[in-house]
């Protein structure tokens, strides 16, 4: 619930209320199951009626997409406060985060961000700001070590991984040919 000024309890907006049942449908039934028509029917709405409040799937998309890539970035942010060692902090809170949420990631990834929305843009932002803190702003470091933790995390969604050394044993061996761009040893 939302609290007013007066610090009533108001029931959430319309629009909330349709992101919500559109993240419950994708994150339960998967990405199939995320059309107008199953959104309306799942807040009790004629499809047509969703388009008083959101303008079309994409919209709805990228409502959940910046609230996806807010909620990983104040995972990994809170993972890395106090961190004895901040890159595995980091690393396990964004693997943790994207395996209880497979198809929020995937719809994260799959395609091209529409930064032009400012909810997408404010969201990539903050959802960066751990990595970048943790390389000092080196962009080039950051985006290196975002591109292991997403192929990484796309191979362990996908069951990619062949038989051999386990998915955890590659995520340190991966962090400790990462941890040079940071400029620390490893322990």
């Amino acid at each position: 619930m939302i609290v007013g000024a007066m610090g009533d309890e108001l029931p959430p907006s319309r629009f909330a209320q349709i992101v919500a049942a559109a993240r419950r449908l994708l994150e339960e039934q998967g990405p199939e199951a995320l059309s107008m028509r199953n959104v309306a029917a799942e807040i009790g709405i004629r499809a047509p009626s969703l388009y008083e409040h959101v303008a079309d799937k994409r919209a709805l998309e990228n409502a959940i997409v910046a609230a996806g890539m807010d909620e990983q970035g104040r995972a990994m942010t809170a993972a890395m406060e106090g961190a004895a060692d901040p890159l595995t902090a980091i690393a396990q809170a964004w693997r943790t985060w994207a395996l209880a949420h497979p198809h929020v990631y995937r719809l994260i990834n799959a395609r091209g961000l529409d930064r032009d929305a400012p909810e997408v843009g404010a969201a990539e932002r903050r959802a960066g700001d751990p990595i970048r803190v943790l390389t000092g702003g080196d962009l080039a470091s950051a985006r290196v070590i975002w591109a292991f933790a997403h192929g990484m995390t796309m191979l362990e969604l996908n069951a990619r991984f062949p038989p051999g050394p386990g998915v955890d044993e590659l995520w340190e061996r991966g962090l400790e040919a990462l941890r040079p761009l940071l400029g620390t040893p490893a322990d």
